[in-house]
């Protein structure tokens, strides 16, 4: 990896190796393909959204939630994966990871740090609830290695934020971002959710302004999808209005454009970020780079080996406390799998994918063909990329059908 485009946390030359350097460099994404990285899966959540279907502890309805007996049983599963890194990053995801006490989080921290080691200037990243912010909560996270913070916003309407079930005011998510602001942390990034049938226009224009005023670094953003067994799902089965793909369509772009003016480059399909502040993580696994998964229902990549832990939080406890490897399942992938997934993921990318390997193969078939002519991915130098970022699921299914052997 080159020292140019390593991840850098402070200091003048902030960002990348440069304050300069914008989160859609073709140079950035090559370069993410070798980081390393890891994701720890908090459970827990006071309750379930609606629209919700990770694999998730609901504390509204499990009794005797046991978050220190989780916490063990995360540092020792750390403690049995095989030797692997420095790390480039860390990424507490869930669930929602602020209900553990930074205390906890830092000793999660510190066994990643011990099995594994830290660059210099490792992202450790953590997803909140405003709710969950207080005026000591920023000060504790940094305190024991938290460079990046992302805040479930979701939305600035208090009446979309009811229907998204969501516990917060959008005073409270003003509030912890100026907070978090002041306690230092290197990147502060905000998640929206848009396309919620009650949302109107002038609602979401509403909540990108105000998400846009705050002094943040990165927006994610996301199509409000209708998942199987969700609370929205049934909602929808018995009649209610479903979102709308052109609406959601026409929500994403008007944050685009004024995400653009205020300084923000698109480099992935969800992603929004400020020169220097990409997410370090997000690149890694976008990249179809190597990157270890803890806790319930957790993913990894590594060494052409795709596996995910237990989605059940008994049978994760059972098997990590008995010293066995939480596996559900484990796919072996061989080279050609690999390339092919590496272009699949790199389709999100505003920088593109590589267009070699799957890439030409995918080029001279008749449906990549058909794509060029219409103009929906082009090639940019030695890169594919998606013209049309709303249709790069339907790009990667035509790329899914065609097979490594098709010339």
């Amino acid at each position: 990896m080159s020292d140019t485009v390593r991840p850098m946390s402070t200091g003048e030359d902030d960002g990348f190796g440069s304050s300069s350097l914008r989160a859609n460099d073709a140079d950035l994404a090559d370069a993410a393909h070798l980081w390393k990285s890891a994701y720890v899966h908090i459970p827990f959540c006071a309750h379930r959204c609606p629209y919700c279907d990770f694999a998730i502890v609901d504390e509204s309805v499990e009794a005797n939630v046991d978050h220190r007996r989780y916490v063990d049983a995360l540092v020792r599963e750390i403690e049995m994966e095989d030797p692997f890194g420095p790390l480039d990053a860390v990424n507490f995801g869930g669930g929602t990871p602020s209900l553990l006490s930074s205390e906890q989080l830092g000793e999660i921290i510190e066994a990643l740090r011990r099995r594994f080691g830290f660059r210099a200037h490792t992202e450790v990243s953590l997803e909140v609830n405003p709710e969950d912010w207080s005026t000591d909560t920023g000060g504790n996270l940094r305190s024991v290695g938290f460079t990046r913070v992302s805040i479930g916003a979701q939305s600035f309407d208090e009446q979309i934020m009811g229907v998204l079930s969501r516990r917060h005011s959008a005073d409270a998510t003003t509030e912890a971002v100026h907070s978090a602001r002041v306690s230092g942390f290197r990147t502060i990034s905000l998640d929206l959710i848009y396309g919620h049938p009650r949302e109107t226009s002038a609602s979401w224009a509403g909540s990108v302004d105000r998400a846009l005023d705050l002094p943040i670094d990165h927006i994610s953003t996301y199509a409000l999808t209708v998942e199987r067994g969700t609370a929205l799902s049934r909602e929808i089965l018995a009649g209610a209005t479903p979102p709308d793909g052109d609406v959601q369509a026409e929500r994403y772009e008007t944050f685009c454009e004024r995400s653009s003016t205020a300084g923000f480059d698109r480099y992935e399909v969800s992603n929004h970020a400020r020169p220097g502040h990409a997410c370090v993580y997000n690149l890694s696994t976008w990249t179809h780079g190597e990157y270890l998964g803890f806790g319930l229902g957790a993913h990894d990549h590594r060494w052409g080996v795709r596996s995910r832990n237990h989605h059940r939080l008994d049978r994760y406890l059972e098997d990590v406390e008995a010293g066995i490897r939480p596996r559900l399942g484990t796919e072996h992938l061989d080279a050609d799998s690999q390339d092919r997934d590496r272009f699949m993921l790199g389709l999100r990318l505003a920088a593109g994918t590589p267009a070699s390997g799957f890439a030409t193969t995918f080029l001279d078939s008749p449906e990549g063909t058909r794509l060029l002519d219409h103009g929906l991915i082009i090639v940019e130098g030695d890169r594919v990329v998606v013209t049309q970022p709303m249709l790069t699921d339907a790009v990667a299914r035509e790329a899914l059908s065609v097979s490594s052997y098709d010339c």
